[in-house]
């Protein structure tokens, strides 16, 4: 089935140019059936690429997806147009009368500072506070999935010696669980970040599972079973030369960068990398849709706030 993005956005543009079938207000009105209303809250520097990354994957699914994006109104990013974000954005208060199947959190390049130096830290709490009544389930990536963590169950990150950057295995320790349905025993997905999550930290929380992860970079991917949010640290959603584009980044303010692990064939940055893990991040959002699909009510106004002890000691 087709994605519906807002209208005219370069997203909509990039997805049609890739052959993704992407449905038009008009069209989508005229269809007897109710979409899956998904919020990404992008708090991405590169805001147009991730629209287009996660749209793509919510577009391999067999229902239909209206997407709708969200930023913060307290900080103003940089790198992005205001006239980008005045016509495809809304904030907090433009949405927080409504109701979403799902909402999305992305990373965002802040993961070194303490959760609560972050700028727009008291809005994000706000946010996720909010979508706890008004969201059925929630997907946080990399940073957001830390955040996410913390702000409800009280999970800390942790700060490594140095950056784990390039594409590692991760091993499946779940799975029965239906996210990781189809998936092979280990599969390979890119990592770009300094920190991590306290295993103890989620090995004293019963209601968290660990689905994947890795001797390299450790945990992976947890769910909260109560819930079904999930809390993916690494990024199945880069395209073939995201980790390319941060490696020049980072080399051009420090010569000494090394390499992104098991990235460039042999080690030569001129080499062409091959994308070993798109597959696994259809499937992963494939697997979350649909099991978000059969588990969501039908009417959205019927969502009641969930019950205190589906939470843990949340911040």
């Amino acid at each position: 089935m087709p994605i519906k993005v807002p209208d005219r956005s370069p997203a909509e543009a990039a997805l049609q140019q890739e052959g993704v079938e992407v449905i038009p207000d008009a069209t989508a009105l005229r269809q007897d059936i109710r979409p899956l209303r998904i919020l990404l809250l992008n708090l991405m520097p590169t805001k147009i690429a991730t629209e287009v990354q996660i749209a793509r994957l919510l577009s391999h699914t067999p229902l239909q997806i209206e997407l709708s994006l969200l930023t913060t109104a307290t900080y103003q990013p940089r790198n992005t147009p205001f006239e980008h974000l005045k016509a495809f954005y809304r904030t907090l208060d433009e949405v927080k009368e409504e109701r979403f199947d799902g909402l999305i959190v992305t990373g965002a390049p802040v993961e070194t500072l303490p959760f609560e130096k972050v700028d727009y830290w008291s809005e994000l709490k706000e946010i996720l506070a909010w979508s706890r009544n008004n969201v059925f389930r929630r997907f946080g990536i990399c940073w957001g999935g830390q955040a996410l963590l913390y702000a409800d169950h009280g999970i800390e990150k942790i700060q490594y010696p140095e950056k784990l950057f390039g594409v590692f295995e991760q091993r499946v320790q779940a799975p029965r669980s239906e996210l990781m349905r189809g998936f092979p025993d280990s599969f390979p997905t890119p990592v770009s970040r300094w920190t991590g999550v306290d295993p103890a930290g989620i090995a004293a929380t019963p209601e968290l599972r660990v689905l994947a992860d890795s001797p390299l970079t450790g945990i992976g991917l947890v769910e909260h079973v109560p819930t079904g949010d999930v809390f993916c640290f690494n990024h199945l959603e880069y395209d073939t030369e995201t980790l390319r584009n941060e490696f020049v980044r980072d080399f051009s303010l420090n010569p000494a960068t090394p390499l992104p692990h098991n990235y460039f064939p042999g080690d030569r940055a001129e080499s062409d990398p091959a994308n070993s893990w798109r597959a696994y991040g259809y499937l992963m959002f494939w697997n979350w849709i649909t099991t978000l699909y059969r588990d969501t009510l039908y009417d959205l106004e019927a969502l009641s706030p969930r019950p205190e002890h589906d939470l843990g000691a949340g911040i």
